[in-house]
């Protein structure tokens, strides 16, 4: 079996110019992407688990695999929650269906999004992995939209070797992660607080 196209463009071009960029002596050191999840919680839903169960369908139509199910630990009262229950679904896409999903979530997906001008590049959590909220899984082409019951939103988490956040950034520009211009969303900031 071949490899997917983005993790080819990865090996070819991705890690030579990061070498080169970042100062690395050995190719070895680049970081890579190690595994992408998914992940959607229905802790709000007054049916939890009818909507648990859609938040799977659309899950697996999304990602081409059946997400694992997450059940609550300790029960909360003011939720209505009880211990145990079923609350949400994750899957973790490693190998070749995680570069076909960022390859897709890159080249199609992303600019699906209304008004879309990027996606911040502030939600780094300090070692190079990154998060990401998608509010509406209509954005998916898998997804039709007719036969959408409920909106699920999701957060998607790039799992990377980076050992710090610039690193894991600039592996993600390199494979083309439409961020926003980051100085332009800094100077956005410092206006909105100065105001």
């Amino acid at each position: 079996m071949s490899k997917p196209a983005l993790q080819q463009y990865y090996t070819d071009k991705v890690v030579p110019a990061l070498t080169k960029k970042l100062g690395y002596s050995n190719p070895h050191q680049v970081p890579q992407l190690e595994k992408i999840v998914v992940t959607s919680c229905m802790g709000k839903a007054p049916d939890r688990k009818v909507a648990v169960d859609d938040a799977v369908v659309e899950i697996s139509k999304i990602t081409g695999q059946k997400p694992s199910i997450t059940f609550s630990k300790k029960a909360v009262a003011n939720f209505k929650l009880r211990e145990g229950e079923p609350l949400g679904a994750r899957v973790t896409l490693r190998g070749a269906r995680m570069w076909e999903f960022l390859h897709r979530f890159i080249n199609v997906t992303a600019p699906n999004i209304r008004d879309f001008r990027g996606i911040s590049a502030k939600s780094f959590d300090g070692r190079g992995n990154y998060a990401c909220g998608i509010s509406d899984q209509t954005i998916f082409p898998e997804i039709e939209i007719d036969q959408v019951k409920r909106q699920i939103g999701f957060d998607l988490i790039f799992v990377t070797s980076a050992n710090t956040d610039n690193e894991g950034r600039e592996l993600l520009i390199a494979l083309g992660m439409p961020y926003r211009d980051i100085k332009k969303e800094e100077g956005a900031e410092a206006e909105l607080a100065s105001a």
